[in-house]
């Protein structure tokens, strides 16, 4: 069957829930995991205020503290279950590529990962990584949701 999930996960609470079946999932099928979290570049033109004060060193290394916060609670997760895991800190302006790479990198063959299941206007204007992920991944998807 799987033997080696790709979990990608943004911190939100469909995400965590996408933790916790993707780990059941894992020791059911006795896969390990990767966990990867995708955090953005830095810009000196931005629509983010939290981009606007801070120098890339500092907009780097807070989002890469973020993402490492999201990635331990995976790890915990992962090791209460008892499922093999590691993680890793992608950096990406496109996440879905940022997620199809380290699967493809790390040897995954499978990618499941969470929908936010936004619909119509919401979804056209805030696209959704998970159809890119679907569309262009050549590893299969199983979509949380």
């Amino acid at each position: 069957m799987f033997s080696h999930l790709l979990l990608p996960i943004d911190g939100s609470d469909l995400s965590r829930a996408a933790i916790q079946h993707g780990l059941r999932f894992a020791k059911e099928t006795n896969a390990k995991v990767t966990g990867v979290c995708v955090a953005p570049e830095f810009h000196v033109f931005t629509f983010d205020t939290a981009m606007i004060g801070d120098t890339s060193e500092k907009f780097l290394a807070d989002s890469h503290a973020q993402a490492q916060k999201h990635l331990a609670l995976l790890q915990q997760a992962a090791d209460d279950e008892g499922v093999p895991c590691d993680t890793v800190v992608q950096i990406s302006d496109q996440p879905y590529e940022a997620i199809i790479r380290t699967a493809e990198e790390r040897g995954c063959d499978l990618i499941l990962m969470a929908s936010h299941g936004r619909r119509g206007v919401q979804a056209l204007l805030l696209g959704s990584e998970t159809q890119k992920v679907l569309t262009h991944s050549r590893i299969p998807v199983l979509v949380y949701r």
